[in-house]
């Protein structure tokens, strides 16, 4: 029976990684595109794999340290700002910021250089992989603590982390290898890579327990992050089969 309970545990952690490895997964395939196109699936599969290997450390880090995560090291306290900064807060907000500042940095870029192939700014491999790892550790607090009020068990959190890396893994070359050949996906990809930086901005803010005059700040709430999604790709969809019948009635 305990064992039984093991098994059921793992599959819903190893569901958790997936769920929650969506935005990751776009990170992933979008920032691959600026390795040099012969190393881009070399570099996806490394940048992973030493990912797995250090978010097992975080895994047992966050295990046996948890509460220095969560301890403010800073404060402020005032009638317009207030908040009380922890390593966790600080993690969190420096990844939104960053992602915020790609996503925006190359939706302006197809603005002024639509059409033309100089578009993509290539990246070394070694680049486009530490980055890949840096921002899979800052995606992977969420899950890893997630996974932490599901179980105690060290073992299976260790296990589910791997087989949702390896998953990971083959998702990204196929999410990559579609926006290859269906470019137009690469704006939407882009503005949901904008709304995940929203969303981890307001994250740290929560775990900041960040309050501007007086209004506190609260994290978007996942379904209200995957129904935009939703919408979004909803609407991409019509406007393209839109446009399909005004070319087909020229």
């Amino acid at each position: 029976m305990e064992h039984f309970e093991l098994f059921g545990t793992l599959i819903m952690l190893v569901i958790l990684q997936v769920v929650l490895g969506f935005d990751n997964l776009l990170y992933i395939a979008l920032e691959s595109k600026k390795a040099p196109e012969k190393k881009q699936e070399f570099v996806r599969k490394v940048g992973i794999s030493i990912a797995i290997i250090l978010r097992l450390i975080l895994l047992f880090c966050l295990v046996n340290l948890i509460e220095n995560f969560k301890n403010p090291f800073f404060k402020i306290d005032s009638n317009i700002l207030s908040l009380e900064i922890n390593l966790h807060s600080v993690i969190v907000l420096i990844g939104g910021g960053f992602i915020l500042y790609t996503s925006i940095k190359e939706i302006w870029h197809m603005i002024i250089f639509e059409e033309k192939d100089e578009v993509v700014e290539k990246k070394s491999a070694k680049k486009v992989i530490l980055m890949i790892i840096l921002m899979n550790l800052i995606f992977s607090f969420d899950s890893i603590l997630s996974a932490m009020a599901l179980t105690s068990n060290y073992s299976i959190m260790a296990i589910s982390i791997v087989i949702g890396g390896l998953l990971m893994i083959l998702a990204a070359n196929k999410v990559s290898s579609f926006l290859q050949k269906n470019r137009k996906y690469e704006v939407l990809g882009l503005f949901i890579l904008f709304l995940v930086g929203v969303m981890l901005l307001s994250e740290g803010g929560e775990k900041a327990h960040l309050v501007i005059l007086e209004n506190p700040v609260h994290s978007m709430n996942k379904t209200t992050f995957y129904f935009i999604i939703a919408i979004l790709v909803f609407v991409d969809m019509v406007q393209s089969k839109y446009q399909k019948n005004l070319t087909k009635n020229k």
